[in-house]
């Protein structure tokens, strides 16, 4: 029986593809882990875009070739894990003290700092007054500069746009390859988050992790596409804190879950109100049809029209899902347990979410298609008689959006 085809091929091999990586600190390995399904399916990313921890792993894949993306990746993430533990496998003994190694963990990488990415300032740093940050991040410099070719990312085909906020103004920025040439001091500034991480100057001004102002970097994707009407555009959008979640039970679940809520950044109405936008231009052209050909040709409504020429969109939305034992310190925990279960997760929702892709009809003319391998309702909201099949809703508009539950 011959292969079924990847869904780059269904897609045709030279759609765009963007991939989208939110920031999280330690929880980054999981994107990782979602770029490396993306290879092994052959999925070929033409642009990349990352706020802060996503910069970071945006940089190792734009500015490497193919064969040496992942190998890039992992030499980053075990470089800036915390090996204790000899195996990832410890067998059930170890679940009830989970919680209590993770925080440990997360305590010891804030005392000591975290090899290759920062370092605690020394205590005459702190005399006569505080330094402007906890950690000096000179480390990931040197990192940078060895984990990434910035000839080939600032030349290469893989266009790379990172996020961060300048620190006088207060206004938001993207730094991309396309119009600038990119250093580690880019990728450095998109990851400044403060208290812990000092703001970073490039050219004559200073800046900051974009997560202050925006975590998801979706909206600036959609407004500088590069391409024609006719194209389909393929979106990866790999976030790392869940919208949703359990009612908090004690104070320190109620500071995880104001972080998720605050750093996941509106995910979920950022991409309806995308799409809603999406389908009102196509409305739009829809009505224009109607006119009088003498009306349709004029300046004023060509011009209007000339602003509606969407290409059809799909969004594959791939969520980092809390675990159990996992607290408020989950994303400056740099245990290597954590990073290579972060890792294998990435892996496999991806491949889930390329299978889910896989079995999706022909996308139409400007229309935006939402897939989310698993619904941020309840299950039974979006159960169908047929449990292998998924759930496809469309609205008034034409835009769909499948769930599939695990189950």
């Amino acid at each position: 029986m011959p292969a079924k085809p990847s869904a780059a091929a269904a897609r045709g091999g030279d759609a765009p593809t963007a991939l989208v990586l939110q920031g999280g600190g330690a929880l980054g390995a999981y994107q990782a882990g979602a770029y490396e399904a993306l290879a092994l399916q052959g999925e070929r990313v033409s642009w990349v875009v990352g706020i802060s921890i996503g910069a970071i792993n945006a940089a190792l894949i734009a500015g490497n070739r193919c064969e040496r993306r992942v190998e890039r990746l992992r030499a980053f993430w075990e470089r800036v894990s915390v090996a204790l533990l000899p195996s990832a496998t410890l067998g059930a003994w170890f679940a009830p003290m989970r919680r209590w190694w993770d925080d440990g963990m997360a305590m010891l990488g804030a005392w000591q700092g975290i090899e290759g990415f920062f370092r605690p300032r020394p205590p005459w740093a702190w005399w006569p007054r505080a330094p402007v940050s906890v950690y000096d991040t000179a480390p990931l410099r040197e990192t940078l500069r060895e984990l990434v070719d910035f000839d080939l990312l600032d030349n290469g085909p893989v266009r790379l746009s990172v996020g961060a906020v300048d620190v006088e103004s207060g206004n938001f920025i993207y730094f991309d390859n396309r119009q600038q040439a990119i250093g580690a001091e880019h990728i450095m500034a998109s990851g400044a988050l403060p208290p812990g991480l000092p703001p970073v100057r490039v050219g004559e001004r200073w800046y900051r992790d974009g997560g202050i102002v925006s975590n998801t970097p979706l909206a600036h994707v959609l407004a500088t596409l590069e391409t024609g009407p006719d194209a389909p555009v393929t979106i990866f959008q790999v976030d790392l804190f869940n919208a949703r979640g359990a009612l908090p039970q004690t104070i320190l679940d109620a500071a995880e879950r104001e972080k998720d809520i605050r750093f996941s950044s509106r995910t979920r109405m950022v991409s309806d109100r995308l799409r809603e936008r999406h389908q009102l231009r196509r409305r739009l052209r829809e009505l224009a049809a109607w006119l009088p050909q003498t009306k349709r040709t004029s300046p004023a409504v060509r011009s209007l029209l000339a602003e509606t020429a969407d290409p059809p969109i799909t969004l594959v939305h791939v969520i980092h899902r809390h675990k159990p034992y996992e607290t408020q310190t989950k994303d400056y925990e740099f245990s290597r347990l954590s990073m290579c279960e972060h890792w294998a997760a990435g892996v496999a929702d991806m491949a889930a979410s390329l299978q889910l892709l896989q079995r999706q009809p022909a996308i139409g003319p400007g229309e935006f298609r939402v897939l989310d391998r698993q619904a941020d309702t309840p299950p039974r909201a979006y159960r169908r008689a047929d449990p292998g099949a998924p759930d496809d809703r469309t609205n008034a508009a034409g835009a769909r959006r499948t769930f599939e539950t695990e189950r």
